[in-house]
């Protein structure tokens, strides 16, 4: 994809991935133009004194709001749906909020950008949303099905839309990482359940296996990365060392551990060297999309516990730049 001749918006531009995503554009692709959409005014006015580029435009906006999105998409050819609503615990309290980001806003970002002709649309999705038990994941795979279905929903406008699900991202805001560096000096860190597992990624690894998502992209692809996994007591150990764990119990709506292809997408699962794709179950989904894949065993099922590769301590803080 020639990025230089492309028109770029990010959702959530303004969040731990948006900040990212934009700094990466900017250094490695260059694109016509990179929109940041948001609607926290403080971390714009920082993004603009951090993101002095031509290309750069800020867009104070809800993904709620149908009519700013179909102005805020105008002559935009790529889309990245970032913005959502994600802590658990709060999503539990307050479940019609979640549900108006999540499902509600996707559909209006989905509609917005077949209105508006735009070319690609990729949503970031999570692992709570493969067999889910909380609001979150229950709201991100209603989301996800929105998006695979609106490749049938855009009839005959060019906008194609597809998916990337991974597992939590390193050091983004409100993950568990900063709160054990916050708590260590303390000497006790708070563990919910010492068998819990969990897949991890960085950010710089969820952005280029987005932008590499967008470039091979045929529409109504969940992207699915291989990842590393790790248990909760040796993230703890990784980033406080010494420190005495104390098990708290796991809150409502949390997994022991995270799934990322269920079981009952197996039969529309291929694998690749280093990710999977689970393919959309619509007519229009022909078998040449699927060329270099192979399929997976039946019954198969990527959990974060039975994942072969797994994160020691050590791993860890190579991964954070710290000794």
């Amino acid at each position: 994809m020639d990025w230089s001749k492309k028109s770029v918006l990010v959702t959530g531009g303004t969040g731990s991935f948006g900040q990212k995503f934009v700094a990466t554009m900017l250094k490695e692709h260059a694109p016509r133009r990179l929109i940041v959409f948001s609607r926290d005014e403080l971390k714009q006015s920082e993004m603009a004194q951090e993101f002095r580029h031509p290309c750069v435009r800020f867009f104070l906006g809800d993904i709620r709001d149908r009519s700013r999105l179909l102005r805020a998409f105008d002559g935009v050819d790529v889309v990245v749906h970032a913005a959502a609503l994600k802590q658990v615990p709060s999503g539990e309290y307050n479940p019609g909020e979640v549900i108006h980001t999540n499902v509600l806003g996707s559909q209006n970002v989905i509609e917005a950008a077949i209105d508006r002709n735009v070319e690609r649309v990729i949503a970031l999705s999570t692992d709570k949303a493969a067999n889910p038990i909380n609001l979150y994941g229950a709201t991100k795979l209603c989301a996800d099905k929105l998006f695979v279905a609106a490749n049938s929903y855009a009839g005959g406008h060019q906008t194609r839309f597809s998916i990337v699900r991974y597992g939590n991202v390193i050091n983004s805001r409100g993950s568990v990482i900063p709160l054990f560096k916050r708590l260590k000096g303390e000497g006790r860190i708070p563990i919910t359940d010492s068998r819990m597992t969990r897949f991890w990624i960085t950010l710089e690894q969820g952005i280029a296996f987005v932008l590499r998502c967008l470039e091979m992209m045929r529409g109504g692809e969940i992207f699915v990365p291989k990842l590393a996994s790790m248990k909760i007591v040796d993230l703890a150990e990784a980033i406080a060392p010494g420190c005495k764990h104390d098990i708290v119990g796991i809150r409502t709506g949390e997994k022991l551990h995270e799934v990322l292809v269920p079981e009952d997408d197996a039969r529309r699962t291929i694998e690749f060297d280093d990710y999977f794709i689970i393919q959309p179950d619509y007519p229009w989904w022909g078998e040449e999309k699927a060329a270099g894949g192979r399929a997976v065993p039946d019954r198969f099922c990527y959990r974060s516990d039975t994942n072969p590769q797994m994160v020691s301590p050590q791993d860890l803080r190579r991964m954070l730049g710290e000794k």
